[in-house]
Order: structure tokens, then C-alpha cells, then sequence
């Protein structure tokens, strides 16, 4: 018996396969920072407690396979707060940010067909494409220039006969870039000009620092009919085990395909979008308190880093995450380094390998990437073991 070609070009998470080595540092007596994967440890809004707990159905019935009425009617309220204007038919609920960009890919990809994605990027998206049986196309940057790929040559040298969507993570995982107004606006030129969807997802939309606007595609009025928005309470909300994304768009036939593929997954857990109902109630005082309490572990975390003689960083302008150029030949041989011989004073760290998050190969060998997803003491203190780790290492 075989398995099929789909899943066996599928890769297995970069970002969790060091996972074992974590667990046995641990159980070894090593105390481990986990800078590995974007696991917030800020609380998460009582008031989805709350909701959880006043959930009083004598029955946990099926949820409508779009979503629940109150919630998609608080997702256009949240929108409205931008200056978004849309509808509850705009609006799919899924399991999570995950699930609305895996149906995605299979209502606007055919079998080979492809997208082009910046890279460094989010792992997943290869998972996702595959499941549509597409491919993921990358749009090369570089740690030098920030990771900036709103450039109308860079996009276009990428665009095939197989090209269907642009997908764009804003703010972006794994590097921080946050892209302004005029820069969508010219990715959204080149997309007309080409015919091709706008896939952006914007599970970071308020972690945009240093004066950045909050940006979104939503907000492109004039491209609305191919725009595709995907957004998640796991990360603005520290929500992440509750699994509530949505898919959001204006183009009427492209959301009548999303609601064939989610009937027939009938819906997602209804007392979780009970909980998450309230999330996007929340006043905009929420956004500013968490997007602060970032900026300081983002600072924190990149004075540390850039105390490492060769490293090559810029400082990101959003989400939290940074990704950053090593002086050491292949990252990974470091992490495993890290986990398995290095400890000071019974303490060690863990990080991602930049070289999963990207699809050209041979690219991200020297880079790791970091969610700094702790406080600022213990980023501190978790930069300064890879440092240490590091002049051990070059040893």
C-alpha cells in the first residue's frame, strides 16, 4: 500500500522537530527558554472565560457551518473599528487561522498550480498548499534588506502562467515586516494587473510598532473583489488552543466555495466561538496594553542580540518575531549543540531554524528565528545563553 504523493512532499514542522531534544534537556534538569514557536504567555481576556462558564445549553448542538450569528456579527464590529466596512456573508469561521487558509488554497488552486509567498515564511503554508495539491513559489529577500518585498520588479520576476494568488503575512512571521499602505496598494496593482488573488493573512493586524499604522488589505476598497483576509484569535487574543480563525472577502463565489468545503466539516466547536464572541468585543485599550508589553521584550530581546559579535539583524517593525543571520555555517547543528552539550548554570535555550522557513534550498542555514514570546527578563536572560552558547560553540 502507498501513500500518496501529496503527503510525501509534505514536510514535518521545522519549527517542533527539535521538540524530543527540548523535552530531554529538561528532564535531564536543564531549565529550557523556549523561543522555539509563538506560544504567548500573556493571559488570555477573562471575559472568554466568562462566556465559557455563563454557556448554560442543555445541549452543545451544531453551530451554523459559516459560524455562529454573534460572532461574525463581532468580527464586522472589530473590522468597523479600521474603517472596514463588511458583512456576516463575508465572513467564514474556521478552525483557526490554519484551517481558513488550508480551505483557501483548495477553492483557488488546481493541482499544480502555486502561490507566491515571500520567504522566509510562516512553515505551514507548504502543508496548506499541498493539501490543494499546489505548490508554494517563493519571493526571495534578505536579512540585509529588512526582508522588503513590495517591489513591483521582485514580485513580477516571480509571476508564472502558473501563478494564482499572492499571499502576504502581515505583519510577518518569521520576520517582523510590516507593510504600509502604499505598498499594498502596489501589491495590489500588480495583482489586477495579473489577475490574481490577495491572500493576506493578518493574525498580527495590531502588533505593528515604532508608529506604524495598523494596516490591512481590508482597507484596499478598490481591490475588494479579490482580496481574501484571514485572521485568528490565537495570537492577538493568547488564545491559541481555542482553534477560531475566519476567512473574510467581498468576492461573493469565492465564499460561496469556502461554505462547501465547511459544510461538509459541518462546523467548528460552537462554546469556542461562544468565548471568542467576546474576544472581539474587547475596547481598543486591550490592543495598545499588549502591543506595549511587545515592544518592550521585542527591545529587550534585540539589545541582547546585537551584543553577539557577526550577527546580522534588523529590528522588526511588527508581530514578535525576529529572524537573524548567525556567524556559524548550518543553525541547526548550533540548536542541537545547544540542547544536548551546552548549559550555564543549568540553563539553556531553544529557537527555530530559519532554513525551514524558506522554500529556494540552501537558503536560512546561517539564520534562526525567535518568538519573543516571554517576558522581558526572561528574553533577556534566553538571548544571552545563545550568546554565551555561541562563544562556547565557536570554540
Amino acid at each position: 500500500m502507498k501513500l500518496t504523493k501529496r503527503v510525501n512532499e509534505m514536510q514535518f514542522s521545522p519549527i517542533r522537530r527539535f521538540n524530543p531534544m527540548g523535552k530531554k534537556a529538561e528532564a535531564e534538569g536543564k531549565k529550557v527558554y523556549h523561543l522555539n514557536i509563538g506560544q504567548p504567555d500573556v493571559e488570555t481576556p477573562e471575559c472568554f472565560m466568562e462566556a465559557i462558564r455563563n454557556y448554560d445549553s442543555k445541549v452543545i448542538a451544531y453551530a451554523e457551518s459559516q459560524g455562529i450569528e454573534p460572532l461574525r456579527s463581532a468580527i464586522v464590529d472589530y473590522m468597523k473599528m479600521y474603517g472596514m466596512d463588511y458583512e456576516n456573508e463575508d465572513i467564514i469561521v474556521t478552525m483557526g487561522g490554519s484551517e481558513a487558509l488550508t480551505m483557501t488554497f483548495l477553492t483557488i488552486l488546481n493541482p499544480g498550480e502555486e502561490v507566491l509567498v515571500p520567504e522566509p515564511f510562516y512553515t505551514n503554508y507548504h502543508t496548506f498548499a499541498k493539501c490543494a495539491s499546489g505548490e508554494v513559489a517563493p519571493i526571495t529577500t534578505k536579512v540585509e534588506d529588512g526582508y522588503h518585498y513590495a517591489d513591483r520588479e521582485l514580485i513580477e520576476s516571480s509571476i508564472t502562467d502558473k501563478t494564482r494568488a499572492i499571499v502576504c503575512l502581515n505583519p510577518g512571521n518569521p520576520t517582523g515586516n510590516v507593510l504600509t499602505k502604499d505598498e499594498m496598494k502596489l501589491i495590489c496593482e500588480i495583482a489586477k494587473e495579473h489577475d490574481l488573488w490577495i491572500l493576506s493573512d493578518e493574525v498580527y493586524r495590531e502588533f505593528a510598532y515604532d508608529g506604524r499604522e495598523v494596516t490591512s488589505f481590508g482597507m484596499m476598497k478598490e481591490y475588494e473583489d479579490r482580496i481574501i483576509i484571514i485572521d485568528s484569535v490565537s495570537k492577538r487574543f493568547s488564545a491559541c488552543g481555542a482553534r477560531v480563525g475566519c476567512a473574510i472577502s467581498k468576492n461573493k463565489e469565492f465564499m460561496q466555495g469556502m461554505l462547501k468545503i465547511a459544510q461538509g466539516r459541518l462546523c467548528i466547536p460552537t462554546i469556542d466561538q461562544v468565548g471568542a464572541t467576546e474576544l472581539f468585543k474587547l475596547p481598543k485599550e486591550y490592543y495598545a496594553e499588549v502591543k506595549a508589553e511587545y515592544v518592550g521584550r521585542r527591545d529587550a530581546a534585540y539589545e541582547e542580540l546585537m551584543k553577539i559579535p557577526g550577527v546580522v539583524c534588523q529590528k522588526p517593525g511588527g508581530a514578535f518575531y525576529m529572524t537573524a543571520k548567525l556567524p556559524v555555517d548550518n543553525v541547526e547543528d548550533f540548536l542541537v549543540y545547544l540542547l544536548t552539550e551546552f548549559e550555564d548554570k543549568g540553563e539553556t535555550v531553544m529557537f527555530a531554524p530559519a532554513e525551514g522557513f524558506y522554500a529556494t534550498p540552501g537558503l536560512g542555514k546561517d539564520e534562526m528565528r525567535i518568538a519573543y514570546v516571554l517576558n522581558q527578563t526572561d528574553m533577556k536572560r534566553a538571548v544571552e545563553l545563545i550568546r554565551l552558547g555561541l562563544e562556547a560553540y565557536l570554540k
